[in-house]
């Protein structure tokens, strides 16, 4: 990191009434020196070709850690933990240099190899897509190594990845309050077992309801939810896309509607700003000492699934990073207050 003064950085603080009640983004103190940063995030970058309705984007930068980390950097410091070849170019670099509060220290450029590349088509329904190309580059070797200095990470995103990669790099940071994991359909189908032994070992783990239901044999996302709790975590984030998402935890079940987006540009991505929003919120909440004795609660992460929301609606309004790139805090609280408005549903009849 190369920021001195962290203090615009807090300088955020919106309160707004959500369903009657009124929520605030945590204020955090100013620090003369850097912070700690206790979330870190080891996934993919890539290079993508996109095409939708809308219009393409050629060797854009993207990848599952890339959208993560950009988003939850508006709550809180990042370090990532990822690989790229010898192509990864000045452009690309010049892209994750517009997140100051994404640390890279940990980014291995790898001699000798390629960026890992990814090309895709969406059709008319944009919630359908088609893959032109994967180029899986470096992915195919050995997976980057966190730097010793990032093993006081207390929050731990694994994105999308072999689970057995997800477990050994999760060993790296003994002192984590929680870790949270993404996966996808091709783990849950060739390597089940492996996810199976990560879930054992993680707080909360994010899907889509068709992963949900190809690994738990449950098509209702409330039910699948509850059969991966029993499977280890202490909760369930079931992605339905424009549906919204619901929150399977121990403590209760909670449902949350997207944001009415009236146009997507490219949705590529969504799904990883959605989770660094919820991650980066309960990063932020826990430096502002908002954590009781119990830790993390369930209406904690519920909160955080909100924040996740409205980052992921913006990221849709471009391809690539080009709207998180340009995107001020002060649009993200005044977004959040108008989702706030559009869930709240008022008191029962019988309390007025």
């Amino acid at each position: 990191m190369t920021r001195a003064n962290y203090e615009p950085w807090y300088s955020l603080e919106d309160t707004v009434r959500l369903q009657g009640k009124r929520y605030h983004m945590p204020s955090l103190p100013t620090f003369r020196y850097p912070p700690p940063m206790p979330l870190i995030v080891t996934g993919t970058i890539g290079v993508d070709t996109i095409h939708t309705p809308h219009g393409s984007a050629e060797a854009v930068l993207g990848g599952s850690a890339t959208y993560f980390s950009a988003a939850a950097s508006f709550f809180t410091p990042v370090r990532l933990v990822a690989v790229v070849g010898e192509d990864f170019d000045d452009a690309h670099h010049k892209t994750l240099a517009r997140f100051p509060d994404v640390c890279v220290e940990g980014l291995e450029v790898r001699a000798g190899s390629q960026t890992f590349s990814w090309g895709g088509r969406y059709l008319d329904d944009m919630n359908v897509r088609e893959t032109i190309f994967t180029e899986l580059g470096v992915l195919g070797e050995h997976p980057p190594t966190a730097p010793d200095g990032y093993r006081d990470s207390k929050y731990v995103f694994l994105a999308n990845a072999p689970p057995a990669v997800q477990r050994d790099l999760l060993g790296n940071f003994p002192d984590r309050v929680i870790a949270v994991a993404d996966t996808m359909d091709l783990w849950i189908d060739s390597a089940r077992d492996d996810l199976v032994g990560l879930l054992g070992d993680i707080d909360g783990l994010v899907l889509n309801d068709q992963e949900a239901e190809l690994l738990t044999g449950k098509k209702n996302p409330i039910t699948a939810g509850k059969k991966i709790l029993e499977m280890g975590p202490t909760f369930a984030v079931v992605k339905k896309g424009e549906h919204g998402a619901l929150l399977v935890h121990r403590d209760g079940v909670a449902a949350l509607p997207a944001y009415p987006a009236e146009q997507v540009i490219d949705p590529t991505g969504a799904g990883d700003t959605f989770a660094g929003g919820m991650m980066g919120y309960i990063a932020r909440t826990h430096l502002a000492g908002h954590f009781g004795s119990e830790g993390i609660s369930f209406e904690t992460i519920q909160e955080s699934l909100a924040h996740g929301t409205v980052i992921a609606s913006f990221n849709i309004e471009a391809f690539s990073l080009d709207r998180l790139a340009t995107l001020r805090r002060e649009e993200i609280a005044q977004r959040f207050e108008e989702f706030a408005r559009t869930v709240r549903v008022g008191e029962p009849l019988g309390a007025r």
